[in-house]
């Protein structure tokens, strides 16, 4: 029933694997963004609190952000193909628990099983195109088709989503996962053919364990907080577990020899960065799909539907954008990207701090498509720069990283702008509007710091810290 490697080692239908796997990365990308539109609709219908609906998306950005790097060492031991169909059941599941939840809390329980499924697809799915096109020219013609499906993934959730909970309700932003689950999973059984890594480190439980804990506890306290009181004996016992599990990374790691993160590469700062970068702009966007979601429809009254085309602006700018970056890269490398991308996110900031009731459409509209701007010029020169210099045998690790930063920015964004902007999220009437301005001045330092981290990042400096990490790397490997 597989379609096996012909006799060169080429995989028959190289571009129909490539489709599958950007099937997956599609419904996966596309779910991040699709229910922030929902989210008013979640809340009246479930009579939830800011806390709810911070856990309905944070519940789903945690676990990815917690199992991206053990589910890629998994597969490298078990196969490729049989740890992504078991995601991609595992994803369908959480999708029809998601739509079936009678309240609130079984609602983010289904976000977590369905989020254990979409840790199993996409670093798998990189692995399966890495494997697929074995020639340099090839895979990166692949992963360009990769890098577009998840941007055009990205900008159409948001209409998409308001058109489904307008039309049909928000139930359905779930059920449509299933038919294209369902096809995903049997084009997979027949033409993916399975793959495991030639060397296949033992998985770092502990690590993993560790890992878990310091960000669950992180966001757990940032989010109930409020509700609990900062300096209540259960806040303060979340945020000191949080730092007990960091600091049992910090020493648990550098000792072990196949290690979950492996903390030498921080100590080249373009891959520092790039982390730094990928967190920053992640919580950005989450931050900015949280609370917009909820200004249109409870601020300004629109309905779900027209909320979703007043994003188009945004939409447009990250489907259009990303070409543009990788011809900036082309031609001078990834600093430019970096800088427009911080001025367009820090300008967008900028003006959201000065959203009112009456704020003419126009000017909201612009915004979005500043902020499109900037997400969309700022994730190639961000991968780029994380893997840019490191020896090969250490670049899917340095992605796996840069990726986990990305979901525990998300995560933080989204814990962060709900709980600086307070219950006033759930008021209309522009209830919510002072605590939202604060968090866009976070946003605007943010972009501030995108901006300088790109400039250090392609400093001599900088580059000179990489050359100095791979000689690093290269006489570990020798003795």
């Amino acid at each position: 029933m597989t379609a096996p490697p012909d006799d060169n080692g080429a995989v028959a239908r190289p571009y129909l694997v490539l489709l599958i796997c950007c099937l997956s990365l599609f419904m996966v990308s596309m779910d991040v963004t699709i229910v922030n539109v929902a989210l008013p609709s979640i809340q009246h219908d479930f009579k939830a609190s800011t806390s709810g609906l911070q856990w309905t998306v944070d519940a789903y950005t945690l676990v990815v952000a917690s199992g991206l790097m053990l589910s890629g060492s998994m597969a490298d031991r078990i196969g490729r193909k049989r740890v992504f169909q078991g995601g991609m059941a595992l994803f369908c599941a959480g999708s029809v628990l998601c739509a079936l939840a009678p309240s609130i809390g079984w609602l983010v329980l289904a976000r977590m099983i369905q989020a254990l499924g979409g840790t199993m697809l996409n670093p798998v799915a990189v692995a399966i195109i890495s494997n697929t096109f074995p020639t340099p020219r090839d895979r990166a013609r692949a992963f360009g088709v990769w890098g577009a499906v998840f941007g055009i993934a990205m900008a159409v959730g948001l209409p998409v989503g308001g058109f489904l909970t307008q039309v049909v309700g928000w139930r359905s932003i779930f059920w449509i996962n299933v038919p294209f689950g369902l096809a995903a999973i049997l084009l997979t059984r027949i033409y993916v053919p399975e793959s495991r890594a030639a060397r296949s480190g033992r998985l770092d439980l502990v690590g993993q364990m560790l890992v878990v804990m310091m960000l669950a506890t992180l966001i757990a306290g940032v989010i109930e907080g409020p509700r609990l009181g900062w300096g209540s004996p259960a806040t303060i016992a979340m945020f000191a577990v949080s730092g007990a599990a960091l600091l049992g990374l910090l020493f648990y790691e550098p000792r072990r020899n196949d290690p979950l993160i492996d903390l030498q590469l921080f100590r080249s700062v373009p891959f520092a960065s790039a982390t730094a970068m990928a967190l920053c702009c992640f919580a950005a966007f989450a931050a900015f799909l949280f609370l917009n979601s909820l200004f249109l429809q409870n601020v300004q009254g629109y309905t779900a539907l027209q909320a979703g085309f007043c994003t188009l602006p945004l939409a447009l700018a990250m489907i259009l954008c990303p070409p543009i970056s990788g011809r900036m890269m082309g031609l001078w490398g990834p600093r430019y990207s970096l800088f427009c991308a911080g001025v367009a996110m820090g300008s967008s900031a900028l003006m959201l701090t000065q959203l009112q009731t009456g704020t003419p459409l126009w000017f909201i509209l612009l915004a979005y498509a500043l902020f499109g701007v900037g997400f969309g010029l700022v994730n190639t020169p961000i991968t780029v720069t994380a893997v840019s210099g490191l020896p090969r045998d250490k670049a899917g690790l340095a992605a796996g990283i840069a990726s986990t930063s990305r979901q525990v920015g998300a995560s933080l964004g989204v814990a962060l702008s709900g709980t600086i902007a307070g219950e006033g999220l759930a008021a209309p009437h522009g209830a919510m509007l002072s605590g939202t301005h604060t968090v866009w001045w976070l946003v605007v330092c943010g972009s501030l710091a995108i901006i300088v981290l790109g400039l250090v990042s392609t400093s001599r400096w900088g580059l000179a810290t990489t050359r100095h990490a791979d000689h690093l790397f290269a006489e570990e490997a020798k003795s």
